[in-house]
């Protein structure tokens, strides 16, 4: 397959994907992953990808079309499941806390099991349905109500009236993109308004994003990065952002997470 082919078969999958890496384009190429990585480097200095650990990503634009949760729900696995551990260990018995919509704090909600006396708002279909299936007596979930999203987020003026009525000790939130300027954004307007009434119900914001979600800007902005308590994610974060965030943002947890099995050139060809 000429590099030309090649290139823009990448190209193709990034912008259908957002986002992808060097072992699942080997497998879809069928060549090394060294010649990944080339043509990688040589997409990225033409400026029509960025180059990440691990793989590439659309290059920063002003999004407006929110994903779906099924397309969201497969990427960054072990590092979504890092950061979701992490974070319950922030959840002590007895709190109320509220959780937003997204893939990350689906997972998050796996994780809150085993926390006693807890109460729970939530304007996620998704989480809602995890926490109900645990049918604990000491479990409260409020789930808000309001239009339905693609990511199966409830938002508008009826989530947020029911949000400011409320008052929770931190809101666990995840978010589409983080940006040093733009701060934490979203492709949708109302969404935007619903997570942050979210934000001021609670006494304290914890945000909950992969890497890959740093530089990513959408049409909405959610709140600045001052306002942000404690921002978890993973070490593959690179350390221009790291920097921003330790001087913007009150503690930042960068969780260590495995890399993918190395793929190696033996018998293969370009």
């Amino acid at each position: 397959m000429l590099a030309q082919v090649r290139q823009a078969r990448i190209l193709d999958e990034v912008r259908r994907t957002g986002g992808v890496r060097v072992s699942d384009l080997t497998v879809l190429l069928g060549v090394s992953d060294m010649t990944v990585r080339r043509d990688l480097d040589a997409l990225d200095r033409k400026g029509l990808l960025a180059k990440v650990h691990g793989g590439a990503t659309a290059v920063e634009t002003v999004t407006a079309v929110e994903p779906d949760f099924e397309t969201k729900s497969v990427r960054e696995l072990e590092e979504k499941e890092a950061i979701a551990a992490h974070a319950a260990t922030l959840v002590r018995p007895g709190m109320a806390i509220a959780i937003t919509a997204g893939t990350t704090t689906w997972t998050l909600a796996r994780h809150l099991a085993e926390v006693p006396d807890l109460t729970v708002v939530t304007n996620s279909l998704k989480v809602a349905e995890v926490l109900h299936h645990h049918e604990r007596p000491d479990l409260t979930v409020v789930l808000t109500g309001g239009l339905r999203t693609p990511s199966d987020g409830l938002i508008g003026p009826v989530a947020v009236q029911a949000i400011r009525s409320l008052r929770v000790d931190m809101v666990i939130m995840g978010v589409h993109g983080v940006d040093e300027h733009a701060g934490l954004t979203t492709p949708n307007l109302m969404e935007a308004e619903t997570n942050r009434a979210l934000v001021e119900s609670a006494r304290r914001l914890v945000v909950v994003a992969d890497h890959t979600k740093w530089g990513v800007v959408g049409l909405a902005q959610i709140v600045p990065l001052r306002s942000i308590s404690t921002f978890i994610t993973d070490d593959h974060l690179e350390p221009h952002a790291a920097e921003v965030l330790a001087d913007q943002v009150g503690e930042v947890i960068l969780l260590p997470t495995p890399d993918p099995p190395a793929e190696h050139d033996e018998g293969r060809r370009a």
